[in-house]
């Protein structure tokens, strides 16, 4: 499929970031950089979600992004799986708060303050105990920015989500839990999705360039590498930290 952005746009999709606060700002200077040489007078950045878990300062992370947009600049924040897992754990999903801290969900909790004095303990309690502690050292705009965060973005020939949708239903009817977790039928089929997919994550040393999906989530948090998709018209670039 021949996509394109809206005219006179350039689109900034940038991979999981999952506490990486470095790599984000070594990429903000290249996304200025770059968007010095274009021609376009609109720019917009879009998250692909999974600011937090696996990294140096998932709290950093999101502070950065909160910030406001570069002059010239609007900015789209998709939600990922994590943010997906952090909602329902401080809505007091147990279920989804454990299945978070397999994955370093911990280290998000660590990272806002919350000492965690057993790393294996999942029992309710614990549980408890520390959905308490999160929701107390979690400050208000870091959670309004997490229930705010929309689970796609369409502009142009290109659909951003963050993990990828379910193929034969119209983009309207995604699901949010396709969007936000989606992995196979979606990364196998070669079907014509009304729009060049841009996702994160399933992992890929190199960016995946097919005619119907780009997936950009180069591991940032063990890599060091993280991706941002630059489409501008009908051209595509990559830049990596």
């Amino acid at each position: 499929m021949n996509a394109a952005t809206p005219p006179n746009t350039a689109i900034y999709a940038v991979g999981d970031i999952h506490g990486r606060h470095d790599l984000l700002g070594t990429m903000n200077q290249r996304i200025l950089e770059d968007a010095r040489q274009r021609q376009a007078t609109s720019r917009q950045i879009v998250y692909l979600g999974d600011y937090v878990s696996r990294g140096i300062d998932s709290r950093r992370v999101v502070d950065m992004v909160l910030a406001p947009p570069y002059a010239g600049f609007s900015k789209i924040c998709l939600k990922g799986n994590h943010e997906d897992l952090l909602l329902r754990f401080l809505a007091g999903d147990f279920d989804a708060g454990r299945h978070w801290f397999d994955h370093d969900g911990l280290g998000t909790l660590a990272h806002y303050g919350v000492t965690i004095r057993d790393t294996d303990a999942r029992n309710d309690s614990n549980m408890a105990l520390l959905r308490e502690q999160f929701a107390a050292a979690l400050p208000a705009p870091h959670l309004d920015f997490f229930c705010s965060l929309q689970v796609s973005h369409h502009a142009g020939g290109y659909y951003f989500v963050h993990a990828g949708i379910r193929p034969g239903v119209p983009l309207p009817r995604q699901s949010a839990a396709d969007c936000m977790w989606m992995r196979e039928p979606f990364l196998s089929s070669d079907a014509d999705h009304g729009a060049v997919i841009v996702h994160g994550h399933s992992i890929s040393e190199q960016v995946v360039l097919r005619s119907n999906r780009i997936g950009i989530d180069t591991a940032a948090y063990r890599t060091g590498t993280l991706t941002c998709l630059v489409l501008d018209g009908v051209t595509r670039t990559v830049l990596q930290t």
